[in-house]
């Protein structure tokens, strides 16, 4: 069992909250590099000879990711303690970034170093030249590097070596390295409960980390249930002792899984396969648990490609309509784009079922932070940091089912192939977090006061109250709450702030459509392409699948 200590004194504001049982699972989005450079910064300044030093100090980390490298570069002072105290503000944390990321020289490693030198000169135009000599510089690659082969990945660390030995900065060559994937969530787990007050507290009122990058993808939180050695890691911290566990999807990042989509769809072999011999049958023959659901979605993407095959098609769920593939490949002229969530979010499914397999994953507990990747595109959304699956979902459905034309208009300011991405990476985000690991669409942080509810079957009417200012919401309970309590009642009124009603008659709603009154061509067209797959005996039981399938269902 791998055994990480740090030492350092445990922030000082460091609580533990006084209900240790509850479990909320709420996904928040946060970008993830400054937060895995601050953790490495950490380190550095605690292993450095000069950390007691008084004064102004500076810091620098190079994170080699598989898309491009950033250089973070720190300003900070020591306290009386000998902590770090960071400032990151414009004036004490300066980043840039260039591309491609390092992994791209595979087949020239020598050039790799180069791509170092911008990035110098605007770490030396951050740090005043008397602190070059005592400045420590770090290069940590990541996913992108770990998936060449060993001997490529030497040759790059040992270009980008040459380069950081003159750069006037403090360097070793130890300092250049490739991290595990574990260690890259253990680093951005350890940063996010620091950040947040929680590490040196219970273990149980830690926040977990799920990270999607663009080569792996590494889900670390702490665990009550016995874990298997090679995804177990002990961390002390202070007095406290953390067992995590901590597993990295190598090549289930989110570029590289878009990747091997392409790849199946477009392959020779995908042009003249039967059905069962599609790997992803294997994965309801074997039984891996992924629940009803999860087969029906696969079921439904596998359906999908079975009829479009026998077509002499071959439909691309994760590609708006309207966009023209011509050129792109050989096959091209076989492949037609037509987004569809549903077929997407399958589809990305099936990957992530594939490269999960039967490894080992504990059932998730407490809170999480969903990084990288989830921070871009519900940025991209104009989604909130606190958004639900849920809103995704509608987002990623609105946009994959829209024709290309028009959402170049709307989004005229972007990379065309940037955006072409969204589709995919809606569907599979909501695949990987909700399909996949079972976090819910929705907010369930509620259903504990909904017990507490006086009025539980009471009309939105009658929960407000028109005498209260310009009104305002009049919530009864049943009993006074408890100290751990009045958080979640104060995230509850702070959810309903927004909300008011009108004098209207109440009535019912149809969602399934633009203007809120039923429609049976949208209810139809709704079967047809549901948001959450539903049974459907006229997608399973049908003539061309194979009589095993048949019989499973």
């Amino acid at each position: 069992m791998e055994q990480l200590k740090l030492q350092m004194r445990p922030n000082a504001t460091a609580r533990a909250q006084k209900n240790a049982t509850r479990s909320n699972l709420v996904v928040l989005i946060l970008l993830a590099t400054v937060i895995a450079a601050f953790f490495l910064l950490l380190v550095l300044v605690c292993n450095s000879r000069n950390s007691m030093r008084r004064g102004k100090k500076y810091g620098i980390v190079i994170d080699g990711g598989s898309t491009g490298t950033r250089i973070h570069v720190f300003g900070f002072e020591l306290d009386g303690g000998g902590r770090p105290v960071f400032d990151f503000g414009k004036k004490g944390l300066g980043s840039m970034r260039v591309s491609p990321g390092l992994s791209s020289y595979a087949e020239d490693p020598n050039r790799s170093g180069g791509s170092l030198v911008e990035l110098l000169e605007f770490g030396k135009s951050r740090v005043p030249k008397e602190h070059w000599g005592d400045t420590e510089i770090r290069l940590m690659a990541t996913a992108g590097l770990r998936r060449l082969e060993l001997r490529v990945q030497e040759a790059i660390l040992e270009s980008c070596r040459r380069v950081l030995r003159v750069s006037g900065f403090q360097f070793r060559d130890s300092w250049a390295s490739v991290i595990t994937g574990s260690d890259e969530g253990i680093y951005a787990w350890v940063v996010a409960n620091h950040a947040l007050g929680s590490l040196g507290g219970d273990p149980r009122e830690t926040t977990g980390i799920i990270e999607l990058g663009g080569a792996s993808a590494q889900v670390t939180f702490v665990s009550s249930e016995p874990v298997p050695p090679e995804f177990s890691h002990t961390l002390r911290f202070g007095n406290v002792t953390y067992n995590l566990y901590s597993h990295s999807l190598l090549d289930f990042g989110q570029n590289v899984a878009l990747e091997s989509l392409q790849k199946s769809l477009y392959s020779t072999d995908l042009m003249g396969f039967l059905p069962s011999k599609w790997w992803a049958w294997s994965l309801i023959f074997h039984g891996l648990g992924i629940g009803i659901l999860s087969e029906l979605l696969t079921l439904s993407f596998l359906h999908a490609a079975a009829e479009s095959l026998q077509k002499g098609i071959l439909i691309d769920p994760c590609t708006p309509k309207g966009y023209s593939l011509d050129g792109k490949n050989e096959y091209s002229s076989a492949i037609h784009a037509q987004g569809n969530f549903s077929e997407c979010r399958a589809a990305a499914l099936t990957l992530l079922q594939k490269g999960k397999g039967s490894t080992f994953m504990p059932k998730l507990q407490g809170k999480f932070l969903a990084t990288e990747n989830f921070f871009y595109t519900s940025k991209f959304f104009g989604l909130g940091s606190r958004a639900f699956l849920s809103d995704l979902t509608v987002a990623g459905q609105h946009f994959c089912e829209e024709d290309w034309s028009k959402l170049k208009r709307k989004y005229y300011s972007f990379n065309e192939e940037d955006l072409l991405h969204y589709c995919f990476s809606s569907a599979y985000i909501v695949a990987f977090l909700h399909d996949s690991l079972g976090i819910a669409l929705d907010d369930e942080r509620f259903s504990h006061l909904y017990i507490l509810a006086a009025h539980r079957n009471a009309s939105v009417e009658e929960m407000w109250d028109q005498n209260v200012g310009e009104g305002g919401w009049n919530l009864r309970f049943i009993r006074d709450f408890n100290d751990w309590e009045v958080e979640m009642v104060g995230n509850l009124l702070q959810v309903l702030r927004g909300f008011k009603i009108t004098w209207e008659e109440d009535s019912v709603f149809w969602k399934g459509g633009g203007n809120g009154q039923f429609r049976v061509k949208e209810a139809y067209s709704r079967l047809d392409r549901p948001l959450e797959v539903v049974f459907s005996k006229n997608k399973i039981w049908v003539e061309r699948v194979p009589t095993k399938i048949m019989f499973f269902a």
